[in-house]
C-alpha cells in the first residue's frame, strides 16, 4: 500500500475528480480528510453533504476518513481544515488543492464579483490551505502538495479568463512553494486533469462541439487519481516543481515558460530597429493563439 500510515487532505472531494482522488488514496492506505462545502458549481450553497457520502464509502472499504466542511476561500477556514487532520490523525503528509468553482463569461461581460469568487476559491484557496499546512510540514521536515490546475491555465479557452488566470497562478504558486520548501524536504507539484464532471458538463453543446463533447464524456474522473497517488507517495521523492497533465490513459509532462528566441544589438534598441530587425527575427517563433482543443487536438486514448 503506497500511502500506508499517511494522512491526506483533499479539498473539494465530495464529487468528481476530488472524490476519486480521495477514494484512491484511501485504497492505498491513507487516512483522508474529505473537505467539501456541498456547493453548486458556481460556489453558492447547495444544501448538500457529499463529503459525508465519500467518508461513508471510505469507511465501507475499511479505511479511515473524516469530514470537513470549511471553505478554502477563507484563511481561518483553511487553517481549520489542517487542524481537522491533526486532531483526527495526529499528522499530515499530503495536501491536494482540488477545490474549484466556475463562473464562465466572455471577458467583456465578466462581473467583478464573479472574477473575485473564482480567484478566491481556485487561487487564494490553494494559498490559504498550503500556507496553513506548511507549518506542519516544516516541523516534521516532510510533506507534499498536489495542486489541481487545468489546461485552461496554459492553453486557455473562451469565456474562462478568471478560471484560466487562477489556474495559471496555481502553477506558479506550486513552483514557488517547491523552491522555498525544498530545504525542508517538502515537495509541490501540479496536475492538470481531464474528465467529464460537473465542471465540463457545464459546457454548452453546439453543432460545432457536439462530437468533441461526446468524446470528452468517455474520460472518467477516476483516470486522474493514479497520478495523484504517485505524487503523494515516497516513490515520487525526487519529483517537485513539475506540472503534469492527465487525460484518459495519457500522462503529459508540461513545459514551463523559458526563452525560445533572442535577438541582440550591441548599441541597444530603438522602436525603429525593433521594427526593422528585432521583430522580424522573433516573428517565426511567436506562440500561436491556440486554445485547449488546438493543443490537445486528438481524441483521448
Amino acid at each position: 500500500m503506497l500511502l500506508e500510515n499517511k494522512v491526506a487532505i483533499v479539498t473539494g472531494s465530495g464529487r468528481g475528480i476530488g472524490k476519486e482522488i480521495a477514494l484512491a488514496m484511501a485504497r492505498e492506505g491513507a487516512k483522508v480528510v474529505v473537505n467539501d462545502i456541498g456547493a453548486a458549481l458556481d460556489g453558492t450553497q447547495a444544501g448538500e453533504d457529499p463529503a459525508q457520502e465519500v467518508v461513508a464509502q471510505i469507511e465501507a472499504m475499511g479505511g479511515a476518513a473524516v469530514v470537513n466542511r470549511e471553505s478554502v476561500a477563507d484563511a481561518e477556514g483553511a487553517r481549520r481544515i489542517v487542524e481537522t487532520a491533526m486532531d483526527a490523525f495526529g499528522r499530515l503528509d499530503t495536501v491536494v488543492n482540488n477545490a474549484g468553482i466556475l463562473r464562465d463569461t466572455i471577458f467583456h461581460k465578466l462581473p467583478v464579483e464573479d472574477w473575485d469568487a473564482v480567484i478566491d476559491v481556485c487561487l487564494n484557496g490553494s494559498f490559504y490551505v498550503s500556507r496553513a499546512a506548511i507549518d506542519v510540514f516544516r516541523k516534521q521536515e516532510s510533506g507534499n502538495f498536489i495542486h489541481i490546475s487545468s489546461a485552461s491555465g496554459f492553453a486557455g479557452n473562451f469565456g474562462q479568463s478568471a478560471y484560466a488566470a487562477a489556474k495559471a497562478g496555481v502553477q506558479q504558486l506550486s513552483k514557488s512553494i517547491a523552491i522555498d520548501a525544498a530545504k525542508y524536504h517538502v515537495r509541490s507539484n501540479c496536475i492538470a486533469p481531464s474528465a467529464w464532471t460537473r465542471m465540463t458538463g457545464s459546457i454548452p453543446e453546439t453543432d460545432a462541439n457536439r462530437e468533441r463533447i461526446a468524446q470528452r464524456k468517455k474520460v472518467t474522473p477516476d483516470k486522474n487519481a493514479p497520478m495523484a497517488v504517485f505524487l503523494a507517495s515516497d516513490a515520487a521523492a525526487e519529483v517537485t516543481g513539475q506540472i503534469f497533465a492527465t487525460r484518459m490513459n495519457e500522462i503529459f509532462l508540461i513545459s514551463q515558460p523559458r526563452p525560445i528566441r533572442s535577438v541582440h544589438r550591441s548599441e541597444g534598441w530603438t522602436p525603429q530597429t525593433i521594427i526593422e530587425h528585432g521583430f522580424p527575427a522573433l516573428r517565426p517563433s511567436l506562440v500561436p493563439l491556440e486554445r485547449n482543443q488546438d493543443v490537445f487536438s486528438w481524441e483521448s486514448v
